[in-house]
Formats: C-alpha cells, structure tokens, sequence
C-alpha cells in the first residue's frame, strides 16, 4: 500500500518520459517529439544512464534518469544505507577570477565570503532589490586563487546573465575580476559508505576533509577532479567535478563497488525532501524572501550590519519585525501531499499552500513543506491539508524530518 502511495505520490510530480512516442498517431506529431527530444541538453552521461537502464525525463531542459531499474523505495533507502551515484552534470559551475572576486560575489549574494578559509563553502542565495530569492548556490573560496560556484540547473540561464551583467559593472569600474563558466561534469556520491568507497580511489585523508570542505584531487587515477563534501540528501557525501572526458570511467570505477548504485531524480527529490532542504521553484523562488523561508542562517553577521546586499533593506528589518508567513515542514497520514495542496486552519480557512510533498520511505508518513500564516508555523501546530478536496489532519513538524548526518570531523 505504501509503495503505491509513494509512486502515485511522487511520480505525479515528475515530468514526463522523453523518449515515449507510443500512441501518437500523425507523423506530424511524431516529428514534433523528436524534436522536442533533440531539443533537451544532455549531459555526458546520457548515453550510460541509457545503457544501464535509466528511465529519462525532462528536468530543467534536460535529459535525466529520474529512476533505474530499482524501484524509488529501494533506490532511497539504498542511499540511506548504503551509497548511490547521483548525475547532477547539469548543475552550473563557475570560477571567479581577480582580485576583487570576493567583493564580486557578495554583490550579489547574502553570505559573507570574505571569512571563509581557504577551501571552505557554504551555502547561499542570490538576491534581488526586493528581497526575493533568485536562486540558492554554494559558493567555496578555493586556495586556488579562484571561488568555486555551483547554482540550479533551472536558473542557469539567468545566473550566467545575473552574474555577466555585474561583471560587466564591475570591469568598468576598473575591478579586476572575471567568471569562467566550466565544462566539467559533476557527480554526487552520497550515503553513509561514500568515505569507504571513495577512501579506496583518493590519497589525501577524507576524515579531514569535513562538511563544505573542498580539495583539488586525483580519484581513482583521473587528475583534475574537485572533491567537496556536500550533498542534496542529508547524508554523508561528496559532489565531484571531473573533467567530462573522464566522468564515464569515474562511474564506472565507483560503480565497482558493491556499496555503491546509480540514482535518478525520485531518490533524490525524496532525499532531499526528509532532510529539509528547498527546491528553488518549489519550495524558494523570487517572490519569497530568506525570512520567509527560514533561511536567515544564510545571511552572514557582517552582511546584515553593513546591509550592502541586494533586497537588504528589505530583508534586514524582516529579520526582527517577522514575516507574515513562514516556511514550514508537514506531516500527515493518508492520501499523499502534493504541491499547490491548500493548507487549512483547524475551522477550514485556507492559511498557506503546499510546496514540496510526498510520501517518507524512513518514515512511512507523508511528508512536505510548505508556506503558512505566521500564527501557525509553531512546531506541533495542528492543521489540516485539503487532499481530494478533502481535509486531513496534519501537523506542523520540526526539519529536517530525518536527521542529517552530515560529517563535522571526529
């Protein structure tokens, strides 16, 4: 019953197969598919997902496994258990060059670069003159002489825009600096076997390596690679960029492995949705601001004293006065939550709307996130969710729904 409500739930928010053309009955339309199918990126991998049984859907203009030959379930709790291989090629990556690199940067985001040591990351948003968040990214100050940047496959279009147009500002105010769009592909190892699998193929000690930590490294033989310990699963791991010529050899290495198994989008939409962590789209876009959205933690100390970021005067007085509403978890028994689901009050008035949701494989509830009346986002609020138009009880949950195990040294 579980594993039925956990596909319904989730594959309905999933896009459609692109290679499908069963039922279509005009050549016309066959056409207009191929066309649709040439259309989507794809990233080195494609051809390997496809060999080994990755069933491909559109994500962010995009050709990617969503699942395998695992069903969602086992593909999650495998992850949790064990590792998997999750292809995120499609992400953008940027290096930032120059001297005034780090003043770049925090132009256009909240995060406070400028105290971060050599090799060290940390998560933060690109704002907007309103406060709306215009998409989130993980920026690490490499000692390299370069920061290293990963932000949204769904956003790369208008981050690479966001970030020439500033740049094109700051050169003609005679700063030195400058932006490297990078063509490697990026994989992400994750799971509590990540350190013993990946412990085989690297020389540097990984028990040093900590959380959004980042060393320049060869793995299993192939120079060039990046390794920072971060993730989308609230596990243990690592997201590699390897030069793309070689990130087919890389799986197949760590594929070798008996721990290790390759992942789609389902695991990791299910993953990422336990541990708490947004969807820009879904859970974040340009009309939330950081406050709305509990994530004030992503605003550095300086940054809000010096109010030298786009949308500060916005979000800074947000930060004490509150917002109207809030970011919360959810959980609910019953039919599946899914996004756009209206939240109600315990009388049935409509205080909020679902964001993310879907049925916990850890947990056998359903669970989800979503935007509710501030009055209402006390951890064991009781609400309701309209599902099938009708209410079922739920309530307002502390998240991460499943505690993350993110490594912070020994």
């Amino acid at each position: 019953m579980f594993a039925r409500a956990f596909a319904n739930g989730l594959c309905s928010r999933l896009p459609r197969e692109t290679t499908r053309t069963v039922g279509l009955r005009a050549t016309g339309r066959q056409d207009r598919q191929a066309s649709t199918e040439v259309a989507l990126k794809k990233t080195p991998l494609y051809d390997f997902h496809r060999a080994q049984g990755g069933k491909m859907v559109e994500f962010a203009g995009w050709s990617m496994p969503v699942q395998y030959k695992d069903s969602h379930i086992n593909s999650h709790m495998h992850t949790r258990q064990h590792c998997s291989i999750f292809d995120v090629s499609h992400m953008l990556q940027t290096k930032v060059y120059g001297r005034d690199r780090v003043k770049f940067i925090e132009s256009l985001i909240v995060g406070d670069i400028a105290e971060l040591k050599d090799n060290q990351g940390t998560l933060s948003l690109f704002t907007n003159s309103k406060g709306g968040i215009m998409d989130d990214l993980i920026v690490t100050k490499t000692d390299g002489g370069y920061l290293y940047v990963v932000s949204n496959a769904g956003c790369a279009d208008k981050d690479s825009a966001h970030m020439q147009a500033r740049l094109q500002e700051f050169k003609a105010a005679g700063h030195d600096v400058d932006l490297e769009f990078m063509e490697e592909s990026l994989i992400a190892l994750q799971g509590p076997s990540m350190a013993q699998v990946l412990q085989k193929g690297v020389g540097d000690d990984l028990r040093k390596l900590t959380f959004m930590t980042s060393v320049l490294t060869p793995v299993f033989g192939i120079k060039g690679c990046r390794v920072t310990r971060c993730g989308y699963t609230g596990e243990d791991g690592v997201e590699i960029s390897v030069p793309s010529g070689d990130v087919v050899s890389l799986t197949e290495k760590l594929l070798a492995d008996s721990e290790v198994r390759l992942a789609g989008l389902g695991a990791r939409d299910s993953l990422r949705l336990e541990a708490g962590l947004c969807l820009y789209g879904n859970d974040i876009d340009e009309t939330t601001t950081p406050v709305e959205a509990s994530l004030v933690w992503t605003i550095g100390k300086r940054r809000r004293q010096a109010r030298d970021f786009p949308g500060a005067d916005v979000i800074v007085p947000q930060i004490k006065a509150k917002t109207q509403r809030k970011r919360v978890g959810l959980i609910s028994t019953g039919p599946p939550v899914r996004q756009h689901t209206p939240i109600l009050s315990s009388d049935g008035r409509v205080i909020g709307e679902v964001t993310s949701g879907c049925p916990s494989p850890c947990l056998k509830q359903n669970v989800a996130m979503g935007y509710v009346e501030a009055g209402f986002s006390k951890v064991g609020t009781s609400i309701q969710v309209e599902v099938r138009k009708k209410a079922v009880p739920a309530v307002v949950s502390k998240m991460p729904f499943v505690p993350t195990k993110y490594y912070m040294g020994q």
